[in-house]
């Protein structure tokens, strides 16, 4: 149940409760003038990159550097807001020079939070999201235009250096890698076969190229005993027949020269004789030896396939180093440079003042209908009608008297008032 029930009871309130009204609309607006006054403005600037994509194509020849730029763009943003890099930034454009009170852990604070990097990403291709930006923005709020503009550059700048160093980085490391495991792998294989020559060595194994050669040799000279044994048993018939037949000096002459031919058969008998049992004792293997020697055999093989993969790979990290060298891969190139702003993005002071008085009126009315609600006098006519439902016969107004006069007055209306009351009700009663 409140005092304010038509336009008139508002009007009456605001001729009681005007100082306390009067009183808060002249405080509030000039706290509201203070305030706007001491409001610091703020300007913005924002530099926009875009990720262009690789120049040459990933089937022609692919970049090592893997993962999404999404990612990519998370870790720069993270070595951009270290506590090295803005204290960087700070001291190079002499930033919050203004306020000497500062440390240096609240200008970070504040550099951080005055700084925004946001991504847009790429659009699908397909149902995956492959986490692709296409457009980098930096936006930066300052207190001047001019640092608003020199910090959006600067770190827009310091993105681009530090994704062309990670990317030409990672593909130097990538590169390093397979070139020492392809280095390594070589070694390997050199040492290996350093150890199987002196396996061969030790054992009198003959190379694996030279098996062949000496088996063929060995069946050479079988040839050759068989040949021998040939030309003696012709020999030995030819001599027999020239005992038979010849004449004893004629037959002691071809005997003689018979004897003369198998001797050097028989040298030569001798000599290839031994030739076959030396490349026979050097194709003899143990089983252990042999059980070794196909050790030997897949190590080598299994290095020289790894080699090979190792290699290929090498290969191709080279090639994405030169692509990332050379800049042909994926980049981020300056789409809209920062420029200074034409007007502070905090809002003016004189609508601040403005909002500030317009919200002392409200908060003035407020207070006095407060004041109002904590006091419920009944003060009209009409009032004690609407509350009580009883037709006051007489309003007495407020008398500035003596206090003997004026309740003698007060005693007079008030028994003239319970008179006619009680006369009504005694008409009504007869009805």
């Amino acid at each position: 149940m409140g005092p304010i029930f038509s336009l008139a009871d508002f009007f009456r309130m605001l001729r009681r409760r005007a100082a306390v009204i009067v009183y808060v609309i002249v405080l509030g607006s000039i706290l509201s003038l203070w305030v706007a006054l001491n409001q610091q403005h703020m300007y913005d600037s924002t530099e926009v990159l875009q990720v262009t994509r690789p120049t040459i194509a990933d089937d022609l020849a692919r970049s090592t550097v893997e993962g999404s730029s999404a990612r990519r763009m998370q870790l720069i943003e993270q070595r951009l807001m270290a506590r090295g890099s803005l204290l960087e930034i700070i001291e190079k454009f002499g930033l919050y020079q203004d306020q000497p009170n500062l440390t240096s852990t609240e200008k970070v604070v504040r550099l951080r939070n005055a700084v925004n990097i946001t991504g847009v990403a790429a659009a699908r291709e397909g149902f995956t999201d492959d986490g692709t930006i296409s457009v980098l923005t930096i936006s930066a709020t300052m207190p001047t235009a001019l640092q608003a503009q020199q910090v959006a550059s600067e770190f827009g700048r310091r993105t681009i250096e530090l994704s062309v160093s990670s990317r030409i980085e990672q593909a130097r490391e990538t590169l390093s890698f397979f070139a020492e495991k392809e280095a390594a792998l070589r070694g390997q294989i050199v040492v290996l076969e350093d150890e199987i020559a002196s396996f061969h060595a030790a054992n009198d194994v003959v190379l694996p190229g030279t098996v062949e050669f000496r088996r063929s040799e060995v069946t050479a000279i079988n040839q050759g005993l068989l040949d021998i044994a040939r030309e003696k048993i012709l020999i030995r018939r030819e001599a027999d027949q020239a005992s038979a037949t010849e004449r004893p000096a004629t037959a002691r002459r071809l005997l003689a020269e018979a004897q003369e031919q198998l001797e050097t058969l028989d040298a030569q008998h001798t000599l290839l004789s031994q030739r076959k049992s030396e490349l026979e004792a050097a194709l003899q293997t143990t089983p252990e030896v042999q059980r070794q020697l196909g050790v030997y055999t897949r190590q080598v093989q299994a290095l020289q396939g790894e080699l090979e993969v190792v290699s290929t790979r090498r290969n191709e990290a080279e090639v994405g180093f030169r692509l990332e060298t050379s800049r042909q891969g994926e980049r981020l190139t300056v789409l809209e440079p920062a420029g200074l702003a034409d007007y502070p993005s905090t809002g003016s002071r004189k609508k601040k003042a403005l909002m500030g008085g317009v919200a002392s009126i409200l908060v003035a009315l407020a207070v006095a209908f407060a004041l109002e609600l904590r006091t419920p006098v009944l003060r009209t006519a009409k009032q004690m009608e609407r509350e009580t439902g009883l037709e006051p016969v007489v309003a007495i107004p407020v008398l500035r008297a003596s206090s003997g006069r004026g309740a003698g007055l007060f005693g007079r209306l008030f028994s003239g008032l319970r008179g006619r009351g009680a006369a009504r009700r005694q008409k009504t009663a007869r009805r």
